[in-house]
């Protein structure tokens, strides 16, 4: 039976996974074991260089030369030690994966159009790398010089597990897990690994039958069997949609997770069900953690949070959608999305406040 061709992430990196990416991995989970079995202080190192390689096999070099050359202006810009400023670069060095004449200039280093997206995924996730790594620098104590290091910069940044799709694990989470040396087993490995292959492989396979058996997104592609349906039909396609949406990064986020298990490091938590949440907040919280982790430590957090006022939670809030929209590519009905989302969040936390009131409580 043919699959709903029309859910364009999941052929593609389906198709990348079949073809090199799983190949690579597999390459890294080896280069990793060994090198906890036998240079564990170097570890880091170690997969550094894998990563560095892999990325110029997958990418050619001047994919590769791109990812180094951002890397390395996020470096020089930390060097001022200004968060501002910082902020600053990412955002510029973000804004050149949208000029047409860059575009036009990428997509003549390669032969097919899936190669350009791969180094668009690829970059724009490294861009929140980039980001991460270089606000913990401006923040960082004398006493922590050794480990923000470039040398350091260039672990993070070319970490193979994490590259092309995440998921995002913050700069102060990976260097301090990745320093501690924990006791090795290989018998434990093994165990994580088998248990964890057999849930991939569940979730894949399930996956795999939304997608062959349920057309969900070839529906959502055409006006004619939207406009026939009633409105009870249209409430269980936009469910259907959206637990595919969740198998789907059980996939893609999974596969990440299970390595960076394997390298003795703590990956975030997987996605939640989106059946178990009925809030904004909480699937904010629990669906992408990575990218929610990041969020509220480098956006939400310094520009005042929940601890200022009111109109600068609005405010905090706003700029931390309007972020989200923007890393997401830009487009209008991005733009819209996160409007929507951040209406949606302030409401719950007004309506949360007007609860909490004590004359509300006495009334309930």
């Amino acid at each position: 039976m043919p699959q709903d061709p029309m859910d364009f992430e999941w052929s593609y990196w389906i198709e990348w996974g079949r073809e090199r990416i799983l190949w690579l991995l597999a390459g890294h989970l080896l280069v990793s074991q060994v090198s906890r079995l036998l240079v564990e202080k170097y570890k880091p190192w170690c997969l550094m260089v894998y990563g560095m390689a892999a990325c110029w096999l997958l990418l050619g070099i001047k994919g590769f030369a791109v990812i180094l050359l951002h890397a390395t202006i996020s470096f020089a810009v930390a060097q001022f030690q200004l968060s501002l400023l910082t902020w600053l670069c990412s955002l510029i060095l973000l804004s050149t994966l949208r000029i047409p004449a860059v575009e036009d200039a990428k997509r003549k280093w390669y032969d097919t159009e899936n190669e350009y997206y791969l180094l668009l995924f690829t970059v724009s996730v490294r861009c929140l790398f980039c980001t991460s790594f270089s606000l913990e620098y401006c923040w960082h104590r004398p006493a922590q010089k050794s480990s923000h290091s470039f040398l350091w910069m260039l672990a993070y940044v070319f970490y193979y597990p994490t590259l092309h799709n995440g998921p995002l694990v913050n700069f102060d989470e990976f260097s301090k897990q990745m320093r501690s040396q924990e006791a090795f087993s290989l018998k434990t490995n093994l165990s994580i690994l088998i248990v964890g292959i057999i849930r991939i492989c569940f979730w894949w396979c399930l996956a795999e039958l939304m997608i062959h058996l349920m057309y969900i997104h070839a529906l959502y592609s055409s006006a004619l069997p939207l406009e026939a349906a009633s409105y009870w039909a249209l409430g269980g396609l936009a469910l259907a949609q959206v637990l595919f949406f969740y198998v789907k990064y059980l996939v893609l986020y999974g596969v990440p997770a299970l390595l960076l298990q394997m390298d003795g490091l703590k990956p975030p938590a997987l996605p939640c069900c989106v059946s178990l949440m009925h809030s904004f907040t909480k699937m904010w919280r629990s669906f992408d953690v990575g990218l929610h982790r990041f969020l509220v430590r480098y956006i939400y957090v310094p520009v005042g949070g929940s601890q200022s006022s009111l109109l600068g939670m609005l405010f905090s809030t706003a700029l931390t959608f309007a972020f989200v929209s923007y890393w997401h590519g830009g487009q209008s009905y991005l733009w819209y999305w996160g409007a929507l989302n951040w209406l949606g969040v302030i409401v719950e936390n007004g309506v949360k406040r007007i609860l909490s009131a004590s004359l509300i409580q006495d009334l309930i």
